[in-house]
């Protein structure tokens, strides 16, 4: 029961959501010069990601090497 008024809630906000939603959304932002600042946040974004997916895996790569080592 529980499971169905779950679903039956997400559907609702689903369809609410996009009722809502403005649908020129980067003609919008185009517009008004803003598209820019858009693709530059997710560029940047995409760079700390990669960045920190390096710096974790350099770390990962030191742990299995000191892990190995005393084997």
């Amino acid at each position: 029961m529980k499971y169905k008024l779950l679903l039956v809630l997400a559907i609702i906000s689903m369809s609410i959501n996009t009722a809502f939603a403005h649908g020129d959304g980067p003609d919008f932002f185009r517009s008004i010069g803003k598209i820019y600042v858009v693709v530059g946040v997710m560029v940047i974004t995409f760079i700390g990601i990669t960045c920190f997916l390096i710096y974790i895996d350099r770390k990962i790569k030191k742990i299995e090497n000191e892990i190995s080592s005393h084997n």
